[in-house]
């Protein structure tokens, strides 16, 4: 006797396949939800980008990565100053590229926010100045036909003050540098500290061009801090 072969229904066949691939989508859901969203930067338990990260490729303060601490454009070329976290050792960047370590990195200045300024004129001039052991100092960069140079030859206040003011109105700014007036004491001393201060000013291409007369304190001199001074103050300086 021929014996068939026992067929299962059509309709059997269609439920299991459909229970498979249904089986199959819920795996996939669950392992496509358990994946963790992409995080957007600042959120709450992702580390922030480091505050110290440099503003130019390859420039480094010190041995620290630099930070923003101040700008300002002039005869419309930006300039940045730029420090390690502690404020202990800075560069400036002009333009795009020049970038100009500071020679008062190695007299234990304390660069912040407003050390930077800044003045137009015939002769573009900037100065970075910050507080030191015993007062205040300062660095200048000058640009003579487009081109920036720092002279090289740092200011000391011993009263705490260096500005910039175009004095002897030539259309350039010059520096200003307010002292104690003791040639018998030593600078920094108690006894320095207590006399008289005078404003010597320099002119950025000739040097001293002259002082003023003697004030009981700093906060005397017109304008002070960012003291204001004109030709007619000036005489000679002791």
């Amino acid at each position: 006797m021929r014996t068939q072969e026992a067929r299962t229904p059509r309709s059997v066949l269609f439920t299991a396949m459909l229970a498979v691939a249904v089986t199959a989508g819920v795996i996939v859901a669950v392992i496509l939800l358990r994946q963790p969203a992409p995080v957007p930067d600042g959120a709450p338990g992702v580390p922030p980008l480091p505050d110290g990260a440099p503003s130019t490729p390859g420039v480094n303060c010190g041995h620290s990565a630099c930070r923003e601490i101040g700008a300002m454009t002039v005869g419309g070329v930006p300039v940045v100053l730029l420090a390690d976290e502690a404020g202990k050792q800075g560069v400036v960047r002009i333009g795009a590229d020049s970038v100009f370590p500071l020679i008062i990195n190695d007299m234990e200045v304390t660069l912040k926010g407003d050390s930077l300024r800044c003045v137009d004129g015939a002769t573009p001039v900037c100065l970075v100045r910050g507080a030191a052991d015993g007062g205040s100092v300062g660095e200048l960069f000058v640009s003579r036909g487009g081109i920036w140079r720092d002279p090289g030859k740092p200011y000391f206040s011993d009263a705490g003050t260096i500005a910039l003011n175009d004095v002897t109105a030539d259309g350039i700014a010059d520096v200003i540098v307010v002292r104690h007036e003791c040639p018998d004491a030593r600078s920094g001393s108690a006894r320095c500290q207590a006399a008289p201060v005078l404003a010597e000013v320099y002119d950025v291409a000739s040097g001293s061009v002259g002082c003023t007369r003697r004030y009981t304190a700093p906060s005397e001199l017109r304008g002070w801090p960012d003291v204001r001074l004109t030709r007619a103050d000036l005489r000679a300086c002791p």
